[in-house]
């Protein structure tokens, strides 16, 4: 899947720059581990939408790359998401949707499976605890290693991406505080998919996000810019433009999370304010 690195850095930007918001929200702000770890998942989970894109599952070939993270494994689990998807179609569109042969594109590319994803990472997280918690981790640090590190996992293969993955989840496992019951989870997830829904929509195949909104005779309405507008998934502008500034804005935001950068900004907005309240006077 070409726009996979673009999903999960754009995952990853979003969670960072949210950040605060949590704090605001929720009441209490994200320690460091915190951080780190569900930057990850809401990076992996930018990816999960697109495990409806399955390939040839006993040849361990096409698919998205993201149903390939682990091997036949994903590209199994990736053929059961795509058919499930194609069959929900079948039976929700409306008289003016497309004919469709496949799942791609279709009930995990909604607003309404961002939604009830995250609830039920929630609820199940509520009801096993951490067994529920470590398969979680697995999946979407997996798809986070495939999708920020994606040379170097194409390089590699997916069975040292799976022995990443597993290695990385025991350690988040080890050092997560459970004081606060893993209540960040679910809304990592749900926020990573939506932030791939925002990345397909500005491109010329659009989103389905309102499903099951029916809009001009379709529930499948895909919302997207004009053409002349529109990004063409792998392109020139995504890999020259938008990659490297999802990159810078990711350091930011990753600095920002640090005390010392914002009463940095902090004394420098004093600053300026000052000198402007001085001119003023004189």
């Amino acid at each position: 899947m070409v726009m996979g690195p673009t999903h999960a850095m754009s995952g990853a930007v979003a969670w960072l720059a949210g950040a605060g918001i949590t704090t605001a929200v929720l009441g209490r702000p994200q320690t460091p581990t915190e951080l780190v770890v569900y930057t990850t998942v809401c990076a992996g989970s930018a990816l999960l939408p697109d495990l409806d894109c399955s390939g040839r599952v006993l040849q361990n070939r096409g698919g998205a790359t993201v149903a390939r993270t682990f091997g036949v494994f994903s590209l199994f689990l990736a053929e059961c998401v795509e058919k499930f998807a194609y069959a929900v179609y079948l039976v929700t569109k409306g008289p003016r949707d497309e004919k469709r042969t496949n799942g791609h594109r279709l009930l995990t590319h909604t607003w309404l499976f961002a939604v009830l994803l995250g609830l039920g990472v929630t609820l199940l997280v509520d009801q096993f605890g951490k067994p529920v918690v470590v398969g979680t981790l697995f999946l979407t640090v997996g798809l986070a290693i495939r999708g920020l590190m994606s040379e170097w996992a194409r390089r590699n293969g997916w069975v040292l991406t799976t022995l990443c993955a597993g290695f990385a989840t025991l350690l988040a496992i080890q050092i997560l505080p459970e004081e606060n019951g893993y209540s960040l989870l679910g809304i990592a997830v749900g926020a990573g998919c939506v932030v791939h829904t925002l990345g397909d929509m500005i491109t010329r195949a659009g989103c389905p996000i309102l499903f099951p909104i029916p809009i001009k005779g379709e529930t499948y309405y895909e919302i997207r810019p004009p053409r002349k507008w529109a990004l063409r998934a792998g392109g020139r502008f995504e890999k020259k433009t938008l990659m490297p500034a999802l990159t810078v804005a990711f350091f930011i935001a990753a600095a920002w999370q640090l005390p010392i950068v914002q009463d940095w900004v902090s004394s420098m907005l004093d600053a300026v304010a000052g000198n402007d309240a001085e001119a003023s006077s004189s």
